[in-house]
C-alpha cells in the first residue's frame, strides 16, 4: 500500500501542513494512519483524493461545515446528488454574487478616475459625463 508524509500531502493538496492537521482534528479526513516507529502521519491514496477535494472546495470558498456535508454526500454516492448539487449551486450563486458586488466597485474606481483624468485635462464635458455616470454607480454601490 502506497503511504504517503505529510510534506508530500501539503505539495501535493497545496494545504499547509497546520491546514491538515486542523482537517484531521475536525474530523474532515482521518484518523490518519500514524508510522509505527515515528508516530508520523501516513496518508493513504483515499486520504489524498479526499484532501484534494477540499482544497478545491476551500479554493472556492466553501465552509468547513459545507465541506463536512460535500464529503458525507459524496459517501452517499447517487441517493445525494440533488443535495449535493443543490450545495454546490448554493456556493455558485454566493460567488456570482460577489462577481456582481466587485463590478460594481470597479466600476466606481474607474469611473472615479475618469473624473480625474477629465479634471487633469480640463475637459469639462468629459468631466460632466463621469460624474453623471459615478452618479448611477453609487447608487450601486451601497
Amino acid at each position: 500500500m502506497t503511504s504517503f508524509t505529510i510534506q508530500e500531502v501539503s505539495r501535493r493538496s497545496g494545504l499547509s501542513e497546520p491546514t491538515l492537521r486542523y482537517y484531521e482534528d475536525v474530523g474532515l479526513v482521518g484518523p490518519i494512519d500514524r508510522d509505527t516507529s515515528s508516530g508520523h502521519r501516513r496518508y493513504r491514496s483515499t486520504d489524498v483524493d479526499t484532501l484534494e477535494a477540499l482544497a478545491c472546495l476551500r479554493a472556492a470558498g466553501v465552509s468547513i461545515d459545507d465541506m463536512r456535508t460535500y464529503l458525507a454526500n459524496r459517501l452517499r454516492g447517487r441517493e445525494a446528488a440533488a443535495e449535493q448539487r443543490d450545495l454546490l449551486l448554493r456556493h455558485a450563486e454566493r460567488i456570482e454574487a460577489e462577481i456582481a458586488a466587485q463590478h460594481v466597485r470597479l466600476a466606481y474606481l474607474r469611473g472615479k478616475a475618469e473624473l480625474w483624468d477629465a479634471r487633469d485635462r480640463g475637459d469639462d464635458t468629459a468631466e460632466a459625463a463621469a460624474i453623471e455616470r459615478l452618479i448611477s454607480v453609487v447608487g450601486e454601490l451601497r
